[in-house]
């Protein structure tokens, strides 16, 4: 039976509950646990597919093909654990299995409540894989007081209370606001956050508290007094130069012994911490530093491409090189000559996205790459605006397009060299989709296997000609165009198993130009960088001892 600790946050949000969570499972693991992350948001979307990048930052895609928090991210990239469907939930996945059993007459005609039926639908999908792990780590999102996370808590409590003693705690994170004023970290913020956790019948065992400055001995002893908690269980946790020192500085906090003393585990197996004393040692002594370019269309909210910025950090740890990402918005290149914005890089890289926005921007910085001989990245739509640049420039479709730009603007504008997906095969059955579908969960989603062409740069790159990537997308290349584009080299390197899909593009006779249907970055790891990343940042590398 799994040991469950719950993370939740207070005083105000963006706290880290997710970066501290997930710190907390890596250092667990150090001590030789296995451990599982879980994510419950309070929110009604069932999941933040639909959502806007400006609303929720990136969408996380498991293996699986679920959609979710960025914070699952976080827990990969920190654990190595690949998350799953049942590692996230909202309110609206809650409630919409609650009805839906109410219609099939599964209460059997009892009145609907939030006591017992939404809860224990919360405590159901608490205990999926109990017995799989050492240890349960269960973030929930918002802040303690928020109306929508009210059933979420009460849960907890529920389920706390109905396992063995000890078998479950309850960590929480808050703010320590300094006043310049007065010169004074306050206090009490955080004493009202754990008053409001005792309301409902929570209380922590472990205290997190963020502070921008020193925490005296004095405050935490007084903290420790007032929320009834233990002196040594009081965590301060200050920010960080990057996100990778957090499980060293949280040992060094005593976050992970804090933790085993509120489980009793005693004496607690030591940690090895190599691994991120390496990945520390790589980001504090780099060799050297690259430029990159990321021409995108969110680019106002960096998490909207997190995954990325981690993923090129990851590729600069491989080559311990430092990576200065620079965020540009595809749209300047509509109007403006791209050598004047992305003469000084030595790569630029191309995200993925929907709608027409900033396309023809995308499709100007893919042409200034490949003519120039810039190491060029291209990821999901990226690589699709690699291929109409080429259908256009090299082919001479001078109209090339995407299907997705005339759905969009309801009338037809171009030649469609990037086509609505309407059936592919998963697993052993084929999937179909229509352009009307509603658009919840109905892309390809999740990891596929794509099969690499001997020779070609990117099995090269991966040392295989076979991998499996995940994928969120609805458009796809067409392949009708493929022995045209080919002849004016831009390569197949790259397809599904049946060869009907594309998924990898590589321009021939470029130092570094390669386009991935897929999403690469979302299984980057600081201690085992993509590949692709890893060796996008080593050719930039070349062109910096160029230049």
């Amino acid at each position: 039976m799994a040991r469950y600790i719950f993370i939740t946050g207070g005083v105000v949000s963006s706290l880290g509950k997710g970066l501290a969570s997930a710190a907390l499972g890596a250092l667990l693991q150090a001590r030789g646990y296995t451990v599982r992350l879980r994510k419950l948001d309070p929110y009604l979307n069932v999941d933040p597919g639909t959502m806007s990048p400006f609303e929720h930052g990136e969408v996380f895609v498991t293996d699986d093909g679920a959609e979710t928090d960025l914070d699952l991210g976080h827990y990969e990239r920190f654990t190595g654990v690949h998350a799953r469907q049942t590692d996230s939930i909202s309110s609206g996945r809650i409630y919409s299995n609650v009805l839906e059993k109410e219609r099939r007459g599964d209460y059997l005609g009892k009145t609907i409540q939030v006591i017992p039926h939404v809860t224990n639908e919360i405590k159901d999908f608490l205990r999926i894989g109990d017995e799989e792990v050492d240890f349960m780590l269960c973030e929930i999102g918002g802040t303690v007081g928020d109306i929508e996370g009210l059933p979420f808590f009460e849960s907890i409590r529920q389920f706390i209370h109905e396992r063995p003693r000890g078998q479950s705690i309850l960590m929480h994170l808050t703010l320590l606001p300094y006043l310049a004023a007065s010169g004074e970290l306050k206090t009490k913020p955080t004493q009202h956050s754990v008053k409001e956790l005792q309301s409902i019948g929570l209380a922590p065992d472990v205290l997190v508290c963020r502070s921008e400055h020193p925490i005296p001995d004095r405050e935490l002893e007084k903290i420790a007094l007032f929320c009834n908690v233990r002196k040594e269980h009081v965590v301060p946790a200050y920010d960080l130069k990057t996100i990778y020192e957090a499980p060293l500085a949280y040992h060094r906090a005593g976050l992970d012994q804090a933790v085993l003393d509120a489980f009793g585990i005693t004496p607690a197996p030591k940690p090895n911490l190599t691994r991120w004393e390496d990945v520390m040692d790589r980001i504090t002594h780099p060799e050297g530093e690259v430029r990159v370019a990321i021409v995108g269309k969110y680019t106002q909210l960096e998490d909207a491409y997190k995954s990325i910025a981690e993923a090129l950090t990851h590729g600069g740890i491989a080559n311990r090189t430092k990576v200065r990402a620079e965020w540009i918005n595809a749209e300047i290149f509509e109007t403006e000559d791209p050598a004047a914005h992305l003469g000084n890089f030595h790569a630029i890289l191309v995200p993925g996205g929907f709608g027409e926005r900033g396309t023809e921007g995308k499709i100007r910085a893919a042409q200034f790459a490949r003519e120039k001989g810039i190491p060029y990245l291209g990821i999901c739509l990226g690589m699709q605006m690699a291929v109409i640049e080429a259908s256009r420039n090299l082919v001479g479709l001078k109209n090339a397009g995407s299907e997705e730009f005339d759905h969009e603007a309801g009338e037809k504008r171009f030649t469609p060299v990037v086509y609505h997906l309407k059936e592919w095969v998963q697993g052993n059955h084929t999937v179909r989709r229509k352009a009307d579908d509603a658009k919840g969960g109905t892309m390809r989603l999740g990891a596929y296997t794509a099969v690499l062409k001997a020779g070609s740069r990117v099995a090269e790159v991966y040392g295989s000609t076979t991998i499996e990537e995940r994928h969120r997308h609805r458009y796809e290349v067409d392949i009708q165009y493929r022995d045209k584009l080919e002849q004016c080299g831009l390569i197949f390197s790259g397809m599904s198993p049946d060869g009907k899909l594309p998924e990898i593009v590589e321009v021939k006779d470029h130092p570094w130009f390669i386009g991935v249907q897929f999403h690469p970055e979302l299984k980057s790891k600081p201690f085992a960088p993509h590949p692709l990343f890893a060796d996008f940042v080593r050719a930039a590398k070349e062109v910096e001892r160029l230049v």
